[in-house]
């Protein structure tokens, strides 16, 4: 089973259901690498300068935003740090919509919810009110040190949660010339319509995802495996090591349901943000006094200086 992406809590309301963030596809794209056709040597890209021609360090690397072109604004690690959500374990529902007014568009890239220990519960909760309701939770999560929008849907046993795009990335559909008006504004017969109907009525059919393949990786797959028995190669493959979940108390939902009702609260994001805040002191002096003490190794190095 592969790793989580991470493992934190789905949250509306009051509620906190523990889930660890799974892929929810899988990348099946051939990739290759490209090689000196005289030695089959792989090429290797550099960083150098543009001016200099000469190659560059990691540690001289900064990053910087092109204002206009050739002028510069570097940007410090601080800066994106200060820019980064707080957050990194949630995902914080703020509302729900009907399932039907997103638009297609928006959707991004899917991933699955998995139930943490004991949280199950809680799960199928929230999975089967948003079946009954047809509803979408519209949330924010934090994924590496982005955040999004997200839709948190109900896909027969599984909660999906799916990416959502911004609106400024969307190119407005008026941006392209397209053809408004009615059929009749051109003459597009009452026959042809007919017969389009009765073509699109013949070829329907139910959804089978089963039934598309990616023909051409395969075609490609058995190629490479052919190139690979003529040069004898041998494969190995190992499976990835399985995490289990953190395990988590029982919870009363009624109570929860009911005080997220009375005090009209929609994300508990605000709380847990003091909660942290109110963290013991202990903790914050054991730190302290971790950064100020040397360790073993810098006192080992300080000596041989001396």
């Amino acid at each position: 089973m592969p790793r989580p992406i991470w493992t934190g809590s789905l949250s509306f309301g009051l509620l906190n259901v523990p889930v660890s963030l799974m892929s929810g596809e899988r990348r099946m794209d051939l990739s290759f690498r490209m090689l000196d056709s005289r030695d089959k040597k792989p090429i290797r890209y550099e960083r150098v300068n543009a001016d200099t021609g000469e190659e560059v360090p990691w540690k001289d690397i900064v990053k910087a935003f092109e204002y206009d072109k050739g002028s510069y604004v570097v940007i410090e690690k601080e800066d994106i740090a200060a820019a980064a959500p707080e957050t990194h374990e949630s995902i914080d529902v703020e509302a729900f919509v009907d399932a039907d007014s997103i638009d297609l568009r928006y959707y991004e890239k899917p991933y699955i919810l998995i139930p943490g220990k004991k949280a199950e519960k809680g799960y199928v909760l929230l999975r089967e009110t948003l079946k009954d309701t047809g509803k979408v939770g519209i949330g924010r999560v934090v994924i590496r040190t982005r955040e999004y929008i997200c839709a948190v849907m109900p896909e027969e046993d599984a909660l999906v949660m799916i990416l959502l795009r911004y609106p400024q990335e969307l190119v407005a559909l008026d941006e392209y010339k397209l053809p408004k008006g009615s059929a009749k504004d051109y003459r597009v017969a009452p026959k042809e319509l007919e017969m389009a109907r009765k073509l699109i009525e013949s070829m329907t059919s139910d959804w089978d995802p089963a039934e598309y393949q990616d023909e051409f990786r395969e075609r490609l797959s058995d190629i490479i495996k052919k190139r690979m028995k003529q040069a004898g190669a041998t494969t190995k493959f190992e499976e990835p090591e399985h995490h289990e979940d953190a395990a988590t108390n029982v919870v009363d939902f009624m109570a929860l349901l009911q005080k997220s009702l009375d005090s009209n609260r929609r994300t508990p994001a605000k709380a847990s943000k003091a909660a942290k805040k109110s963290a013991p002191a202990k903790k914050a002096t054991k730190k302290a006094a971790a950064k100020k003490a040397p360790t073993k190794k810098a006192a080992t190095k300080a000596r041989k200086r001396a």
